[in-house]
């Protein structure tokens, strides 16, 4: 299948005009590719941007603190993804010089590095004909040859990344990788039809020509999302805030939230919830609902605005200003905040 010059030569004239695609910096791409899992292009412009400016380098990275990393990473969630950034900065430090290393197995050893980001680095910033092979691609290529292989399956990844190799090993392997890409961002979509009287290899593609594009690719039927009732206390005293720091392991682990219990109570119940735990509450100032997805699991939360006389211990007591420069909230927390002005 030689999908590589029209595929090229479209990209030359089309593609999307990204910061991250103005350099060849692997520390550059790589946080831009990191970023992107699980993300929005449009939600990561801005914070790519804050972040390269706030942390410019690896030594930066590997020396950050904790608390101003979450912080830059606010709103992006996937925790982890920061977490292990740092981890891998560390690692290039000690064990690299403090030089990302530009050998594909010692890419793949860095933590929070996978097969995909290994050769989307790999390849943009070193030419290597390694394929990066992400939803967008293996939904290209599927489609290409109109194959039914679950791509949630591993073998699949690894059959779509050897059909690719014999293009890459052709060279421009930093072109090819951005334009499989962007062919799947903005032609052959996840949603919707796609715009295949625009694709360059709508004539290659057997999907197309069969009419079978709606049926691939194929996916592996998701389990239903657990369903948690939540209610949610938005404690303060004037204008300083209660929070408390989640524990170091499970969903959202060492993160700030506010105080909250499982399962939903009813205004009154809450109140009295609070006097019982000595904090000694004024009134409820407003009440409201939000439900939060995350990708396993659906809070649905009642979150009680509550005025209090004592600052009781057991929670940090923070100025409202402060959750703009220090303290990480997760969105499900954060939105209560944006709720209220």
């Amino acid at each position: 299948m030689d999908i590589r010059e029209p595929l090229l030569n479209w990209y030359q004239y089309h593609h999307r005009d990204l910061k991250w695609r103005s350099t060849k910096d692997p520390y550059h791409i790589w946080i831009s590719e990191i970023m992107l899992q699980q993300t929005r292009v449009e939600a990561v412009k801005g914070y790519y941007e804050h972040f390269v400016q706030e942390i410019p380098d690896i030594d930066a990275l590997a020396n950050i603190s904790d608390e101003k990393l979450l912080k830059l990473w606010e709103g992006l969630g996937y925790y982890n993804r920061a977490r292990n950034l740092k981890k891998a900065a560390i690692q290039i430090m000690e064990s690299f010089d403090g030089k990302f290393p530009k050998d594909y197995e010692k890419v793949l050893s860095l933590p929070g590095i996978g097969e995909y980001t290994a050769g989307a680095i790999c390849s943009i910033c070193f030419e290597l004909p390694v394929p990066a092979v992400d939803g967008n691609v293996l939904r290209v290529v599927t489609r290409l040859s109109e194959c039914y292989d679950s791509i949630d399956d591993l073998k699949t990844k690894r059959l779509v990344r050897q059909q690719l190799l014999p293009v890459y090993e052709k060279g421009r392997c930093s072109e090819l990788t951005q334009a499989l890409m962007e062919l799947g961002a903005v032609i052959c979509v996840p949603k919707g039809k796609p715009r295949c009287k625009e694709c360059p290899l709508g004539q290659l593609c057997e999907a197309h020509k069969n009419g079978t594009w709606s049926r691939l690719p194929v996916r592996k039927e998701k389990k239903k999302r657990k369903v948690e009732e939540k209610t949610v206390f938005i404690l303060h005293d004037g204008n300083r805030y209660g929070i408390h720091k989640r524990e170091g392991k499970g969903l959202l682990a060492n993160l700030w939230e506010f105080y909250h219990v499982d399962g939903k109570m009813e205004a009154n119940d809450a109140v009295a919830f609070i006097s019982r735990q000595g904090f000694e509450p004024v009134r409820i100032e407003r009440e409201i609902p939000y439900t939060h997805i995350f990708s396993h699991v659906e809070w649905r939360m009642i979150a009680y605005y509550i005025e209090c006389r004592k600052q009781k211990d057991g929670l940090l007591w923070v100025e409202r200003e402060a959750f703009n420069t220090i303290y990480a909230l997760p969105t499900a927390f954060k939105v209560f905040l944006e709720k209220e002005s």
